[in-house]
């Protein structure tokens, strides 16, 4: 339930930011709200569940043995349902207009064939910043922050305003998949999979070889 709160909250918050973005703001408006609202999400909820809230996290966090493996998939679940909440009710509160020009706060960045690959490339290492940032800031007992939740947004902050042009800096599949169904909008939407979860795989790979499969306990002590 933590997952599934706190990821419509923070999708909501995120889909609404794109729909109204102010004219002249440009990617501003959307990295600030993204990173404000999924720092105070995690500071609120983060002792109940870990605050994930992206199936992406979660992968390296149960790779890195940050989470119980039988805990993997409901947490995905309800990052999805979370992300499908949070992206119906964004619909529900912006106008028609706002919301069928911004394609419902779905990803519409990638238009050809042609921009892919740096799209997906740009995905997978900013991914990884923000997964690198959430194991080694909050799950690391030798590392982790009391400002680990804020942290953690600026990181999406950073991230959107880098890479907002070149793939929308999407980081999530739940943020993705939401506004995706509630718009039918998925061109290229596989993109938003492929990429964040291989950087939770490559972060989980990189914490176990730099501290060693048998150490991996040790990692969370």
């Amino acid at each position: 339930m933590g997952e599934l709160v706190g990821s419509a909250f923070f999708i909501f918050m995120g889909c609404v930011s794109v729909i109204e973005n102010a004219d002249g703001t440009s990617r501003l408006q959307p990295a600030l709200v993204h990173g404000l609202a999924l720092g105070l999400t995690i500071a609120v909820l983060g002792s109940i569940s870990g605050g994930h809230f992206n199936p992406a996290v979660s992968l390296g966090a149960w790779l890195i043995g940050g989470l119980n493996m039988v805990m993997v998939i409901p947490y995905w679940i309800s990052q999805l349902c979370g992300g499908l909440i949070g992206a119906a009710f964004a619909k529900v509160v912006t106008t028609d207009q706002r919301y069928i020009n911004a394609s419902g706060a779905a990803f519409t960045t990638i238009t050809s064939d042609d921009h892919l690959g740096r799209a997906l490339i740009s995905e997978v290492i900013m991914t990884m910043f923000l997964v690198l940032t959430v194991c080694m800031g909050a799950i690391n007992e030798k590392t982790k922050s009391l400002l680990a939740p804020f942290c953690i947004g600026f990181t999406v902050t950073v991230d959107i305003l880098a890479g907002g042009a070149i793939s929308g800096a999407c980081m999530n599949p739940a943020r993705a998949f939401g506004p995706a169904l509630v718009a039918n909008y998925w061109d290229y939407h596989w993109v938003y999979w492929v990429g964040p979860m291989v950087a939770g795989l490559l972060v989980g790979a990189l914490i176990r070889f730099l501290i060693g499969d048998k150490k991996t306990r040790l990692f969370l002590k």
